[in-house]
């Protein structure tokens, strides 16, 4: 039997909105049959009823299709829209409202008549029994752990007379009459190690040193120098960033910029740099502050985010789940080498991935949010609270003398306590004379607590049908633009809170939007009032003892102030004085911390969304890991951190057998061009088998044996005789592998964009080393609502670090390298692509990039080889290729100096197709 929908009339679209919104719950189980009263015996009576209903839903030709009711390990887990069996609990199982026609949508069987009460009690009867399922009963299929990926891993012995590194890869050569290619010429093999590692040429010098070096370990000390350098982390972290589909804006329509998510990237890069064991760098990117790595957690947060969440609360779920999917499928293809999002609607098709593991991987994400937060140690995070301690002490002192003026974000008014019962707070002018808005106004007592909270509220009228703007968000605890109030009279209004119960006030606190992202309909002159008896108002707090808005709150302010006796003055002055440098340490605290890491709260309650839809929930499910992987649901007291500590300790853990295979495998393919999987993000039933099964066994024991070093990895691979044979072609090793995956050659290979720019501006001798910071942008900015990029076309200095550090902006390519196939960050891209395209010779030919270096390295050329036209054309194949010129080349390089210039000759070279690829 399987999970078909019976198509429907229409419904108009009311009742469809009240049916989207409603749970299974709505199902009145009053209506079904009730179940037998005895004990009933699976095999005789209800496998029976399974094994005909199922032949008649779909046959016994598709054995492999659909949802198979009368095989055990279909029907307990479900099949396509989720959980049918909940064991004891048939009334709230999923499969007796289908069978019971009482589902809106799903019947079961489609077609024919429905079981009938006695047939549906026998069923109610063994759920409520427990279900209980002999393994030996029923249909049998396979296993769908039987799979090479998700067995426990092997270490397979290795010939004795042979490396393993070589051992593996030499019995498949062997047995399709291969063999290694010879070794490569030193010169090869340093700009292959420098540009696969770096990302960059060697220079002239180190060339030279490395190819009159003859002692035996000069490669092996080669390598270890090259591990060593910072421009290692660089080029390795932007594999990373590729996989964790960094970007620096959030996409989507508006593609607003995320100024402080660079410092995930650099923490990538430190990670590298420092051979971070990468079981920890794992743990890191999901906990974070537990570790000391706080901006880590940029991993969670650095996929797309849309901001436009509308006024329909449909919409906004939607959003929501879509984000959380999002976090879910990424940690899963990242780290695990699944594609968990195939599980978000139904059952995976081809993995042993259920919907409710799904939910439950939800679940460990539900609190966090998309946003900056303060990162940094806790001395300077309770440094940052003693700062904002001092300033509003410092305020409450200005308070009767001095006040700065009105600011979007947040306002303090402070008076000596007081007895209340109400507050009014009357606002009198808005910038722009537009309706005032406040997001939340907050009273607190002397023991510091909201007494708003709770409170009733009245006001002189409310902005009319808009629901992110009314009365009941002015104390609701919640903040930001889409919780605010509005008033319904342009440049004026009130609100009153009455309190719960009389209360003694000291300190009140509003704001036009507490996240800082709306700038208008703000309060300027306003006044606030207490009720301390009924009808018994009092002015506490107003607009004219602050700065005017839009004036600067300094000694000139306190000057213009004629109601100040002169000692009031020089004690004010003294006041701002000190208030300004505890607010410019507080900013440069604040400004300094930020990461976009996301922010953590407690995470609300998860539930099983029938076909993904946010707006028709399920059941509760606890938040978990992957049921089949040896996975868990942890219990409903978990917290927010522990559940995402939990989940990657499982990820981690000695009996997780994918982590090592995923990560060795990356690893693997940026040496090589392709991994022994091919399809680096799914390792599942859908993805392709490895070459070398047991090379990829051995490599990931090996991995994990010495600690998960990847510098460990890097010179096994770097010191095997795949990586240090020639990359010349041989006719007949191409007939029998044409793609050189048995690796009988080193496969030559593109560059990506990044370092081919990088390049570029290595030979023109204006690559700047600086590491780290904010980024450098290769566009402009057109500060609208929605953003517009364009890219640039005039470049200086500021423009030259390594194209790593470029910001890197959702949905846009830089003009000249976003030809070279690079990614626009909506998504992992676990391996780029290698096309070759007209345009890509044109950017490198005739682009204002292009034509700016060229002249840069005609000044190098000069300046090293003088006029001499040969010697120029000696230097300038040296600064770009790393080798001198042939006798063809040389004579064909000197006629197209002469005829067209150096900066011609420079061009020229930066298109050869030496110059982009890795040999």
């Amino acid at each position: 039997m399987n999970f078909t929908a019976i198509n429907r009339p229409s419904i108009a679209p009311a009742l469809l909105l009240l049916f989207l919104t409603s749970s299974i719950a709505a199902i009145d189980v009053e209506e079904l049959p009730p179940p037998a009263k005895h004990e009933v015996n699976f095999v005789k009576e209800i496998l029976p009823i399974f094994k005909k209903h199922c032949v008649k839903c779909h046959g016994p030709d598709k054995q492999k299709s659909g949802f198979r009711i009368d095989a055990k390990a279909f029907a307990l887990e479900g099949g396509e829209m989720g959980e049918a069996i909940i064991p004891g609990n048939s009334a709230e199982s999923p499969l007796v409202h289908f069978m019971s026609g009482l589902d809106e949508e799903i019947v079961m069987p489609p077609k024919g008549d429905l079981l009938g009460d006695k047939t549906l009690g026998l069923i109610r009867a063994w759920i409520d029994q427990g279900a209980d399922w002999p393994d030996d009963a029923g249909a049998q299929v396979a296993d769908p752990m039987d799979h090479w990926a998700f067995k426990p891993l092997r270490q397979p012995g290795t010939p004795r007379f042979m490396d393993p590194m070589d051992a593996f890869l030499w019995v498949r050569l062997e047995a399709k009459g291969l063999k290694f290619s010879p070794r490569a010429d030193k010169r090869t093999l340093i700009r292959r190690l420098y540009l696969v590692m770096h990302g960059l040429p060697p220079t002239g010098a180190e060339v030279k040193a490395f190819v009159e070096n003859k002692d035996p370990r000069a490669y092996a000390q080669l390598v270890d120098r090259v591990l060593a350098s910072p421009r290692y982390g660089e080029r390795w972290g932007q594999h990373w960033l590729d996989v964790a589909r960094f970007a620096e804006s959030h996409g989507f329509e508006m593609n607003r910029e995320r100024p402080h998510a660079w410092r995930y990237r650099d923490y990538v890069i430190d990670s590298f740099n420092a051979d971070k064991p990468y079981n920890q760098f794992v743990k890191e990117q999901l906990v974070g502050g537990a570790f000391e790595a706080e901006a880590a957690t940029g991993f969670i947060v650095a996929g797309p985010h849309d901001m436009v969440l509308g006024s329909d609360p449909a919409h906004q779920a939607t959003l929501r789940q879509n984000d959380l999917a999002e976090m879910v499928n990424a940690t899963g293809t990242t780290f695990l080498g699944l594609t968990l999002g195939c599980a978000r609607c139904h059952n995976h098709k081809f993995d042993p991935v259920s919907q409710n593991d799904f939910y439950a991987m939800t679940a460990i994400f539900a609190g966090v949010q998309h946003a900056d937060r303060t990162i940094g140690s806790n001395n300077k995070l309770q440094r940052k609270t003693k700062l904002q301690e001092e300033v509003t002490k410092l305020e409450k002192s200005l308070a009767g003398l001095l006040r700065p003026p009105v600011n979007f974000k947040r306002n303090e008014e402070f008076f000596a306590p007081m007895n209340a019962q109400s507050v009014r707070f009357t606002v009198l002018a808005t910038t722009g004379q537009s309706e005032p808005c406040i997001d939340e106004l907050e009273v607190f007592n002397v023991g510091k607590k909201n007494v708003a909270l709770g409170g009733t509220l009245k006001s002189s009228g409310d902005f009319a049908n808009n629901p992110k703007h009314k009365l009941a968000h002015l104390i609701d605890g919640k903040f930001g633009n889409p919780r605010s109030w509005i008033s319904n009279e342009r440049g004026k209004g009130w609100v009153q809170i009455t309190f719960s119960k009389p209360a003694r006030i000291e300190r009140i606190v509003w704001q036009r939007d507490r996240q800082g992202k709306i700038l208008d309909r703000l309060p300027t002159n306003y006044k606030i009032e207490i009720e301390s008896t009924p009808g018994q108002w009092r002015v506490v707090a107003s607009s004219n003892s602050r700065v005017p808005f839009g004036a600067k709150f300094d000694a000139n302010a306190v000057a213009a102030r004629k109601d100040l006796t002169e000692a009031q003055k020089i004690k004010t002055s003294a006041l701002l004085k000190k208030h300004a440098a505890l607010r410019n340490e507080l900013a440069e605290i604040e400004t300094v911390s930020l990461a976009y890491a996301g922010n953590f709260v407690k995470p609300p309650k998860t539930f099983r969304l029938h076909r993904g839809d946010a707006m028709q929930p399920r059941e509760a499910v606890a938040a978990g890991t992957l049921l089949k992987f040896n996975g868990a649901r942890f219990a409903a007291e978990a917290t927010e951190a522990a559940r995402r500590t939990a989940l990657a300790e499982w990820i981690v853990s000695p009996e997780n057998p994918l982590t090592a295979r995923v990560i060795v495998n990356r690893v693997w393919q940026y040496h090589f061009g392709t991994g022994l999987v091919d399809t680096p993000n799914d390792f599942g039933h859908n993805g392709a088998p490895p070459s070398h099964p047991e090379f990829l066994d051995w490599l990931a024991a090996d991995f994990i044996t010495h600690r998960w070093s990847l510098k460990h990895l890097h010179r096994r691979i770097l010191g095997s005789r795949a990586f240090t044979q020639s990359s010349a072609p041989q006719p007949a090793a191409l007939k029998r592998d044409a793609q050189s995956r048995l690796l009988w050659r080193f496969p030559p290979r593109r560059l990506e964009a990044e370092a081919i720019r990088d390049n570029i501006l290595a030979a023109s001798g204006k690559l700047d080393l600086a590491m780290g910071g904010p980024g450098f942008s290769l566009f402009e900015i057109q500060k609208e609502n929605v953003r517009h990029y364009f890219p640039k076309q005039k470049f200086g200095p500021a423009d030259w670090r390594r194209m790593v550090y470029a910001t890197k902006f959702r949905q846009e390519l830089d003009d000249v390298f976003g030809a070279f196939d690079c990614p626009d960050g909506n998504q992992s891209v676990p391996r780029r692509g290698r096309s070759t395209t007209p345009m890509q010779a044109l950017n490198l030919l005739n682009s204002a990039f292009i034509l700016d270096q060229a002249n840069h390295l005609t000044a190098r050329v000069k300046k090293d080889a003088g006029a001499n036209v040969e010697a120029q054309v000696h230097r300038a194949f040296q600064l770009t290729l790393g080798r001198a010129p042939e006798a063809r080349e040389l004579a064909a390089a000197k006629k197209l100096t002469t005829a067209h210039s150096l900066p011609a000759l420079a061009r020229a070279l930066f298109n050869t197709h030496e110059f982009i690829t890795i040999p």
